[in-house]
This record gives structure tokens, sequence and C-alpha cells, in this order.
């Protein structure tokens, strides 16, 4: 795709890597047939190629508007397209760039800035997002029958072993999993305990950065970023094997550290040897002896759902199945896997309506073949798909803990 950068954007120091990017594609509509939102709303503008013409749109005119904003933001940035993109096309990446000079150029209206630094200050904090959910577990009763869906229940932290085995391995609490599903690291403490590996949280880390990134708001998600370099870098040098992530969206996250922070002459060089590091959870249990785990199965007809981040990011679609298939889980069919279910981070609270569409669509094909359950390897998609489903939804580590 041929660019003429407008001259207001010559300086601008990710220009020259999103034309490059938009000269790698050449719009051959593939990305459509995968994209959630075009699917959905079957209009140009809301599909991959679409939101592409509209970037190049704006760093050619100069101009920025509301409507391309409004396209922009239906984005959920699954990154689906990039599967099926022949030509290798970074879309995620110019989708990220795209997004942070339509914030610089055009003020949002007040309402919409409101609820974004809410997310921004609320979500990364466990000491913050705990007792709002607490509250919101209190009057649960009392809340219209939609948002009290959407509170997920409590859910007590199990025993976490202690560190006794010469494998470490550390352990990314996150942010909102830490306070909403604070027995999944736990478990996976549990699951590796029995392999015997040791896994550690170190003191100081939180927040994947990807709340303040994804909403824009890049200088404050690099700064979550830089926390928890330094918060792992004495266990790093201790030699811990791998960063340990459950949330397949923080996984993908942390894997771009290196990306991130590639001109950060304090942190470039920590930041790439982290992502190196960063391994999703059904990585790590990929390469160990599962057999010493005692598997013996759950019992129950399980569907997996394959959050986006773990199959379009990460590229390890279909590894969580293969090893519950060897817990000896019985898996049901699934339909359409590669599309999003709506939650996307924030997604389902900018774009409820749409989100909420996806999800219905994403439990009908999760549910067609009579699951008893459903598991997921994403705290987002775990908590949105728990909100309407008629089945319990769990992170599918719970499947494998010693204690069942």
């Amino acid at each position: 795709m041929r660019t003429q950068i407008n001259v207001k954007y010559l300086d601008h120091p990710e220009v020259q890597e999103a034309e490059s990017i938009l000269r790698s594609c050449v719009h051959c509509g593939f990305c459509t047939a995968t994209c959630p939102t075009y699917q959905e709303l079957g209009d140009e503008r809301d599909g991959p190629r679409g939101r592409i013409y509209l970037i190049k749109q704006m760093l050619e005119s100069g101009e920025v508007s509301d409507k391309s904003r409004h396209h922009l933001d239906r984005c959920l940035s699954c990154r689906s397209c990039e599967t099926t993109c022949p030509s290798g096309v970074q879309y995620g990446r110019l989708a990220e760039i795209g997004r942070g000079m339509v914030e610089e150029e055009l003020e949002r209206p007040a309402g919409q800035q409101l609820v974004r630094w809410l997310l921004r200050k609320v979500l990364p904090y466990p000491s913050r997002f705990g007792p709002l959910l607490a509250l919101g577990r209190f009057a649960r009763p009392l809340l219209p029958a939609a948002l009290a869906a959407k509170v997920p229940p409590a859910q007590p932290a199990g025993p976490w072993p202690e560190a006794r085995h010469p494998r470490v391995m550390l352990a990314l609490g996150g942010c909102a999993q830490a306070v909403a599903t604070p027995d999944t690291n736990a478990t996976a403490a549990r699951v590796l305990d029995r392999l015997g590996v040791s896994l550690v949280q170190a003191p100081g880390a939180g927040c994947c950065g990807a709340v303040s990134y994804h909403l824009s708001a890049h200088e404050e998600g690099l700064g979550f970023m830089r926390r928890n370099i330094d918060a792992w870098w004495p266990y790093i040098e201790a030699g811990a094997e791998s960063i340990v992530i459950s949330a397949s969206g923080c996984g993908a996250m942390v894997q771009e550290y290196g990306d991130k922070l590639r001109d950060d002459p304090v942190y470039a060089d920590k930041a790439k040897r982290v992502s190196e590091l960063a391994k999703d959870l059904s990585e790590v249990l990929d390469g160990e002896e599962l057999s010493r785990l005692n598997l013996a199965g759950s019992g129950r007809k399980t569907a997996v759902h394959c959050p986006c981040t773990l199959q379009h990011a990460l590229k390890l679609g279909g590894r969580v199945e293969d090893i519950l298939r060897k817990a000896g889980v019985e898996l049901t069919s699934v339909k359409d896997g590669h599309l999003c279910c709506g939650s996307a981070g924030t997604y389902s609270v900018l774009q409820p309506e749409l989100s909420q569409s996806l999800l219905t669509n994403k439990l009908a094909a999760l549910t067609a073949d009579q699951p008893e359950q459903i598991v997921t390897a994403n705290v987002g998609c775990q908590l949105h798909l728990a909100s309407k489903a008629e089945v319990p939804v769990k992170h599918w580590i719970e499947l494998l803990d010693p204690r069942n």
C-alpha cells in the first residue's frame, strides 16, 4: 500500500514504523473473514482493512475525525486478523500507534475521559479495585440483574506451597486477577510444586501495564513495566527459570516488554531478558512430565475457550487442549474458536452493547455440545463468560489442582 505521510507527522517518533506496516498491507481482504466486529456489523470501517485505511487517511491528510476514532475504538485488538493475514501485517501495532496519535490530536468528550481515567486509576491497583469489588458483592442483591451478573462471587485463595525446590519460577500477581480470582495463581503454584518447581511472587510486581497502554496512556503503561522489571530483576539474577503468567492477556503484554522499552537506555536490555523469560502457564506445563501429577481427569464434559491473546498474540492455540486431553478431560467441540468473546480488556466496559453481542455468540458456540463446564486461560474472559454462562466457568489450571 503506497503512502505519502503528511508533513505534520514527519517528526513523530512512531510514524516510520506505522508507514512500514501500512506498506506491508496488500488490501486483499482475508482479514475481514476472521474479524469479529466486521462479522457482527458488516461495515468495512469496522474491519482491519477499513481501519488500516482510516489510519492511512489520517497520516496522509493530517486530519482526525470523531468518526474515525469511533471505528478505531470498536476494534477489539484481538489480532485474529494477524493470524489470517498472508502478508504478515502487524495490525495490532499499527492500531496502537493510530489510536495513540488520535488521542494526542482529538480531545474526547468529558464522560469518555472520566470512564477511561477511572479504569486506569482503579483496575491496575488491587488495593483500590479490591474494596470496590467487595462493595459490589455486598450490594449485589440490590443491583439491577445485568449489573449484578458482572460482579463475580468471592473466590478464596487456597494454600500456596512454601518455596522448597532448587527450581524457581516467578509468578505475575497481576491486578484484576489478584483480587477477582486469587486462587488461580495459588493453584498454579500447587501444580508446579508437585512437578518440583517453586513458584514465587516478587513483592512490588503488579499490573503488567496493559490497562494503561491499551487506553493510549503509553507512558503510564511503560511505568508499570519498569516497576515489574525492577521487582523481578533480583530473582532473575538469582537464577529464576521463567516468569510464569496465568493470564494470557498479561502474558501477551509482558512478552512485548523488550519491544516497548527497546529505546530506553536503562531498561532496554533488562526488558528484552524479561520478555525472553515470560511464559504462559500452558507453555511451562507442556514442557514438564505431567505423569507426576497423577492425573485422572475432571470427570466433567468441558468446553475450552481459547482467549485471543493466547491464540493470536502468543500463538499458543491448542496448547491448553493438549494438556487437558493428557489429563483425561473430555473436551467438547467448539465452532468459531478464533472469534473473540467480547471481553478484550476494558472493551466490555467501553463498548458494552457490541461486547454483549459477541458474548452471546461465543457462549452459543461454547455450549452447543452441552458441556458441564467452560475453562479459559485469561481472567478477563473468565469473568466475562461467567457473567452470562449457565454452566461454571473456570481457569483451566483448576482442573489439574492436586487437591481435587
